[in-house]
């Protein structure tokens, strides 16, 4: 075919539109040129104490930062807010998922802060054990209290931590306190686990509870049982009120069967709605009263004290184990060693034995 006939052919395809560059050069020069320089230290600490949420939100994002050249900020931003600490009421939440936390957080969280109080929410997502993420959602569900301008709503991931408490979980509470929160809600992912890693940084710890769900037997469990200091019975609204009755009724007389706390505190049960807001006082009631009786025997006192030993000695464990697994001997024997346990060529406590070996001679 001729090319004068070519050009007249309707099949002739014709020059298209280039697309768009998918990044515009002048956008990202626009961004870097006024985006905010790293705050100092200093910067991160005054505007802590000054009560700046953006201050406190980076200050924890370079606390659970896992970038070792963070460290060091991270600490003496933790060591500058520690005489500022210590002044609020610790509260712990867990229950089952599905159990209503969320909610029932966020009616609790109202009627604080309708008596005055500042409130900080540390929401622990669970972290996928595949693609490592988490769904971080926590603000979404509390789309009233996000507004409360007294109150303040930090969701973390779990990460690899057993039983849902975030690894930097107790740092952010030095934080949260130095920026003038009264009461520190800390929501665990509640999978059953180990919710002692909650327990030890916590002043009260709330059982949450609801019926129907076969959870009956299940919730008379030793360990989690013997941590609460409360037993609340989630979702006693409409037609489940009558259960949520009998279910207190049950866990009150199980509540009878452990043995006395230290501080001499018999834990309670009591039911609530998180959806009418009904037993919501009563339960600020309950840890008022736990508040009076443990610091006037000093027992709140005595176990902070404790508390503080504890995660001394977690981040001992925690920092041998990051440093074990960065040396360079172990990441350069580790999969030779993994492969030669896989196939049966050594046990895996000789195979673990000789990389501590090689750690401990280096």
């Amino acid at each position: 075919m001729s090319k004068q006939k070519q050009s007249h052919s309707a099949l002739n395809e014709k020059p298209g539109i280039l697309s768009p560059e998918s990044i515009s050069t002048a956008a990202v020069a626009h961004i870097q040129q006024f985006r905010k320089i790293q705050p100092s230290t200093n910067e991160l600490v005054s505007g802590i104490l000054s009560g700046n949420i953006t201050a406190l939100s980076r200050a924890i994002t370079l606390v659970e930062s896992t970038n070792t050249g963070h460290l060091a900020k991270a600490n003496q931003v933790i060591n500058a807010c520690l005489p500022h600490a210590n002044k609020s009421v610790r509260i712990g939440i867990t229950g089952v998922p599905g159990v209503g936390k969320s909610t029932f957080i966020e009616a609790f969280g109202l009627y604080l802060t309708s008596l005055g109080k500042k409130v900080a929410v540390l929401a622990v997502d669970p972290s996928s054990t595949i693609s490592h993420g988490s769904i971080l959602g926590d603000k979404t569900r509390m789309e009233e209290l996000v507004k409360d301008k007294n109150a303040y709503i930090r969701p973390s991931a779990s990460g690899e931590t057993l039983g849902g408490v975030a690894r930097k979980t107790r740092e952010t509470i030095t934080l949260c306190e130095a920026g003038g929160f009264d009461i520190i809600l800390i929501e665990t992912v509640g999978v059953g686990q180990s919710e002692t890693a909650v327990h030890s940084m916590v002043d009260f710890f709330l059982l949450l509870k609801i019926t129907g769900a076969g959870d009956d037997l299940q919730g008379i469990k030793r360990g989690i049982m013997e941590m609460a200091d409360t037993i609340v019975i989630n979702k006693a609204d409409g037609d489940n009120i009558r259960k949520a009755q009998l279910a207190k009724l049950e866990f009150k007389r199980a509540l009878h069967l452990f043995p006395a706390k230290k501080s001499g505190w018999i834990p309670t049960t009591s039911t609530c709605s998180s959806i009418s807001h009904e037993g919501i006082a009563e339960v600020w009631k309950t840890i008022e009263d736990f508040l009076k009786l443990t610091k006037g025997n000093q027992s709140f006192f005595d176990k902070r004290k404790e508390q503080n030993q504890y995660w001394m000695l977690e981040t001992i464990n925690e920092q041998l184990k990051t440093n074990f697994y960065s040396n360079p001997e172990i990441q350069k024997s580790l999969d030779t060693t993994k492969k030669a346990v896989q196939n049966d060529e050594i046990s895996p406590f000789a195979a673990a034995q000789k990389l501590l070996e090689t750690y401990f001679k280096k």
